[in-house]
C-alpha cells in the first residue's frame, strides 16, 4: 500500500500536519505538475520535495550550488532513515562512480549535486539509467541573472529535463524578486507551474535600524538580556573575534562562527550555541545555511549587509517559533563608507578576473591546456602577497570563478601533515618499548600507512584520531616529539582553501566568454548595495513594507513594530502631557530616586524606544525635574 504525504510526514519527521504551503506544493508534484515554491526562511522549503520523493518509487535529483546546505540534507536524512547520496567537488573518479551506480541500483531516494556536476558525461549516462521521480532545483534564484547569487551553470539543468522530459521539477527558493520569479520559469522551461507562495511578511519580528555612535556599548546594551539566543553577523573574521572577545570580559556568554575555523570548531561551536551554552554566536555570513533554531530573539547585523536578499534571509533567522522577536541593524556614516570600500570597490571587474586566474596557474603551475580536474591546496593570505593582490578583491574574486565553473572552491580550513620515518622498523619499535606513551599513535601509523618508511606520505590525521581516540594537540604533540628524537621527519601545513580546476587552462579561451557574465555580476551588485543603503536611509515607510515591496509584494500595510513605526508613534504622542510620556518620566523618576544614572544606562533599564527617552531626559532637564552632573549622569534635583 502507497504510503500517503502524512504517513510519510510522521514517519520520518514526526510532525501532526504540514504548513498550507507545504499541503499546495506536494499535492502539485504529486498530480505531475511543475511546482515553483517561493517561502520565506524557516518556511519547510525541502519538505515541499523531500515527502512527495518518498511517497513515489524512485530516486529525487536534488540540485544546490551550495556544499555545506547540502552536506546537511544528506546527513539529516541519513540520520532520519532515509538513504541520500552527495557528490561533491575533489571526489575522485572511482568513488562518483561507486555512488552512482549505488543511485541506479542501491534503492536511493536522493542524489544531491551541484549544478556544474550535471556537466560531466559520466553524471548524466547514469542519471539516465536512473528511475527519476521528481527533479529538485533548490536555490533557484541562481538562475536568474538578477538573483543575488547568479550561477550561469545553473542553466545547464535542462540537461536533466532533456533526460527525464516527462519528470515534473519543484524549483525552491526563500528570496526572489519578480523578475527572479519570471526568469526562474523561463530559464528552467516549466511548463505551467504551480506558484506556491507565502507572503513574506514576518508579523512577529519587528525590523529596526539604529543609528550608533558607539556601537560596542550600545551591542552590548542590545545583548545583556538577550536570552535565550541571539546572532551578530559581521563583514569580516576579525570582528568576529574582537566583539567576542569584548562581549566575554563584559561576562556574556559568546562564542564566534566564521570560514576560517576548522570542521571540528564549527561543530563545536555551532553545538554550544544550539545547547544554549553560549547563546550569542558572532557570525560572518558563513553561519546560517541549514540552521534551524526555533528560539533566536535577536538577529543584530553590526555592519552593512550586501543585499536585501542576504538580509532578508539572515534577519529570518529570528522568530521561528513565532514569538515577538527583533532584525537590528546598528550602523552609523561609517558603515556607509565601509559598504563602499570594502563592499562596492571590491566588486570584480573583468580585468581583475584575469590577473587572479593568471596568478593561480603561475602558483599551482598549471601548464597551458592541463590542470583539468586537478586539485591545489593554498594559504590565501600567503597567495595574495606572493602576488601583491588585494585580499578581498582577490577573494571576491574566486567566489565569482566558482560561481562561473571555472574553478570549484572548498573554503575549509584544514592542516596536511607530511611525514617519513628515519630510522628502520626495528629501531622503532625498541624505542616505543622505552616509551609507551608513543606506542598506540606510532602502532596505528604503521598498520595505515605501509610505505612511511620508503617515502614521504601525507598523512590524514583525522583518522588517526579516529583511530587512536587522541585530540588534534595530542596527535600534533607526539609527532612533535618523535621529530625531536629524530625518529620522523615532519611537516605540518596549513591550508584555509582548497580549489579544484574545472576546465583546463586555456587563458582567454577560458575566461573570455565569461565576459559579459561578470560585467552583469558588477552592474546587479551595486544595485543591490544602493537598495541596502535605500532602506537605511528610509525614515518614513515602514521597514517591513520596504522589503515587501522589494520582493514585489503588494501589501504595504504598515507593521507597527518597525523603527519608523515607532518613530511616528512617538511624534504622534510627542505632547509631553500624554499617558505615554507621563509613563516615561514616572519610570526615569523612579531610577533616579537615590542615585545618579547615565543615559545609556537609564536606556538599558526601561523598555521605551531611545529617541522618546532621550526626549523625555531633555524636557525633564527643560522643566528642571533633573539635573545633569559634572559626570555626565542624571539626578532628581531635589
Amino acid at each position: 500500500m502507497t504510503p500517503t504525504p502524512l504517513d510519510i510526514l510522521k514517519t520520518y519527521w514526526g510532525y501532526e500536519n504540514f504548513k498550507s504551503s507545504q499541503e499546495v506544493a506536494i499535492s502539485s508534484a504529486l498530480e505531475g505538475k511543475d511546482t515553483c515554491v517561493f517561502l520565506p526562511t524557516g518556511g519547510g522549503k525541502s519538505i515541499c520535495f523531500q515527502v512527495p520523493a518518498l511517497v513515489l518509487p524512485g530516486i529525487c535529483i536534488v540540485i544546490s550550488p551550495l556544499v555545506a546546505l547540502m552536506q546537511d540534507q544528506v546527513e539529516n536524512l541519513k540520520s532520519r532513515g532515509i538513504k541520500a547520496q552527495l557528490l561533491k567537488s575533489g571526489m575522485p573518479y572511482k568513488e562518483i562512480d561507486q555512488k552512482l551506480d549505488n543511485c541506479v541500483y542501491g534503492n536511493y531516494k536522493f542524489l544531491y549535486l551541484s549544478p556544474e556536476r550535471l556537466q560531466q558525461d559520466l553524471v548524466q549516462q547514469r542519471i539516465a539509467k536512473m528511475n527519476v521521480n521528481f527533479i529538485a532545483v533548490d536555490e533557484a534564484h541562481c538562475i536568474s541573472q538578477w538573483g543575488h547569487d547568479f550561477r550561469p551553470a545553473y542553466r545547464q539543468i535542462q540537461i536533466v529535463k532533456e533526460l527525464h522530459p516527462q519528470v515534473p521539477t519543484i524549483a525552491l527558493t526563500a528570496t526572489a524578486t519578480t523578475q527572479v520569479k519570471k526568469d526562474i520559469t523561463e530559464e528552467l522551461g516549466l511548463k505551467v507551474p504551480t506558484l506556491v507562495e507565502d507572503s513574506f511578511k514576518r508579523i512577529n519580528i519587528s525590523f529596526l535600524n539604529e543609528f550608533s555612535n558607539d556601537k560596542m556599548n550600545d551591542l552590548f546594551i542590545l545583548l545583556e538580556h538577550s536570552e535565550p539566543s541571539s546572532i551578530v553577523y559581521v563583514r569580516n573574521r576579525s570582528a568576529c573575534m574582537e566583539l567576542s572577545d569584548f562581549l566575554n570580559k563584559k561576562g556574556l556568554k559568546s562564542t564566534f562562527f566564521h570560514g576560517g575555523i576548522s570542521q571540528t570548531e564549527k561543530q563545536n561551536r555551532l553545538a554550544s550555541w544550539l545547547n544554549e551554552a553560549h547563546h550569542i554566536m558572532i557570525a560572518t555570513n558563513a553561519f546560517g545555511m541549514g540552521i534551524d533554531k526555533a528560539n533566536v530573539r535577536q538577529v543584530i547585523h553590526y555592519h552593512l549587509p550586501e543585499s536585501m536578499e542576504s538580509y532578508y534571509q539572515e534577519a529570518g533567522r529570528a522568530g521561528r517559533d513565532g514569538y515577538a522577536s527583533k532584525a537590528i541593524i546598528l550602523y552609523n556614516e561609517s558603515d556607509k563608507l565601509r559598504l563602499n570600500n570594502q563592499f562596492v570597490k571590491t566588486i570584480p571587474t573583468f580585468e581583475a578576473v584575469q590577473v587572479v586566474y593568471k596568478a593561480m596557474m603561475s602558483n599551482f603551475r598549471v601548464a597551458y591546456g592541463e590542470g583539468e580536474n586537478k586539485v591545489f591546496d593554498f594559504n590565501f593570505h600567503e597567495f595574495c602577497s606572493r602576488y601583491n593582490l588585494h585580499t578581498i578583491l582577490t577573494y571576491n574574486t574566486l567566489n565569482l570563478l566558482d560561481r562561473l565553473s571555472v574553478i570549484s572552491l572548498d573554503k575549509s580550513f584544514q592542516k596536511k601533515t607530511k611525514l617519513k620515518f628515519l630510522v628502520s622498523s626495528e629501531q622503532l619499535i625498541r624505542f616505543i618499548d622505552n616509551h609507551t606513551q608513543y606506542a598506540l599513535l606510532v602502532r596505528t601509523l604503521l598498520r595505515t600507512y605501509g610505505g612511511v618508511f620508503e617515502q614521504e606520505l601525507t598523512i590524514n590525521t583525522q583518522l588517526l584520531k579516529k583511530k587512536t581516540g587522541l585530540n588534534d594537540a595530542e596527535v600534533y604533540s607526539q609527532l612533535e616529539d618523535l621529530e625531536k628524537h629524530g625518529l620522523l621527519s615532519a611537516e605540518f601545513i596549513k591550508q584555509d582553501l582548497s580549489i579544484t580546476l574545472i576546465p583546463p587552462r586555456e587563458d582567454k579561451y577560458t575566461l573570455n566568454p565569461l565576459r559579459k557574465y561578470v560585467v552583469q555580476y558588477q552592474e546587479n551588485k551595486l544595485q543591490k548595495a544602493e537598495a541596502v543603503l535605500d532602506y537605511i536611509g528610509e525614515s518614513n515607510l515602514c521597514l517591513q513594507a520596504f522589503i515587501l515591496k522589494y520582493f514585489g509584494e503588494k501589501d504595504f500595510s504598515a507593521c507597527e513594530n518597525c523603527s519608523n513605526c515607532n518613530k511616528n508613534q512617538v511624534n504622534a504622542i510627542r505632547d509631553p502631557s500624554s499617558n505615554y510620556y507621563k509613563n516615561i518620566k514616572l519610570d526615569i523618576l523612579k531610577l533616579l530616586n537615590g542615585t545618579e544614572l547615565n543615559s545609556k544606562e537609564i536606556i538599558q533599564k526601561i523598555e521605551y524606544p531611545k529617541q522618546a527617552i532621550l526626549e523625555t531626559l531633555q524636557w525633564l532637564l527643560d522643566y528642571g525635574k533633573i539635573k545633569l552632573t559634572s559626570k555626565n549622569t542624571y539626578k532628581e534635583n531635589l
